[in-house]
């Protein structure tokens, strides 16, 4: 991202058609729409995050969220849900993302890393040609009940601009984003685009005010 382009910013944790209007009428360039997870906010049926993507103008981005590990069942939850975007927030264990890709073309494939400590680094490497987009988290997989985004804790951003500068795909800053700390994110890391879901909600609502806020900040930082 150079100096003068303002990151896209995606809301997440969207658990409504209301909510995903405020955050279109906000800016926001995408919606986070969250399956079953282990643990974190926001997850909903996958009935209704397809009634949600069914009435998002196709301009905007809809992610859908997954814990699944096989390739087979996130192309089969993807075609229930309809959305324009898998966002995988575990590992691969069954299959692989070009796998993903072939089975639905027209779909993007973002692969989640979730930001533990210089590891992560090579695994985003490793994982960067074969997916459309790296999104960085600040979860944990080897806990035992997983992490898989929702922590509301940020990462060490110095990890993520040695991500960034080393992958050739878009790259999105997730984990512990607020209108208060966006604009030193976006400095440190110079992201593709920002995802935040609990820094622009107050007791699990989406709040204008804070969404509000974070646009003014990202659009001042650019």
């Amino acid at each position: 991202m150079n100096a003068t382009q303002r990151p896209r910013v995606k809301i997440c944790c969207i658990g409504s058609r209301e909510e995903a209007a405020l955050a279109i009428e906000c800016g926001a360039s995408a919606l986070g729409l969250v399956s079953q997870m282990p643990s974190g906010p926001g997850v909903i049926r996958d009935e209704l995050i397809a009634q949600i993507a069914a009435t998002i103008p196709p301009a905007i981005g809809t992610f859908l969220l997954t814990s699944r590990q096989s390739a087979k069942d996130i192309v089969s939850q993807q075609r229930s849900c309809r959305t324009n975007t898998i966002q995988i927030c575990d590992h691969l264990t069954l299959g692989t993302h070009r796998e993903v890709k072939s089975a639905l073309p027209g779909i993007s494939v973002v692969q989640v890393i979730h930001v533990t400590g210089p590891e992560s680094v090579e695994e985003a490497v490793q994982i960067a040609p074969f997916v459309d987009a790296v999104l960085l988290d600040s979860g944990n997989q080897k806990l035992q009940v997983k992490e898989l985004g929702g922590t509301g804790r940020t990462h060490d951003w110095s990890l993520s601009r040695q991500i960034r500068e080393q992958i050739p795909v878009p790259l999105f800053l997730a984990g512990g984003l607020t209108p208060d700390n966006v604009a030193q994110a976006i400095s440190a890391v110079r992201p593709f685009g920002l995802d935040v879901c609990s820094g622009v909600r107050t007791n699990g609502k989406l709040d204008a005010d804070k969404l509000a806020r974070f646009f003014t900040a990202v659009r001042a930082a650019a």
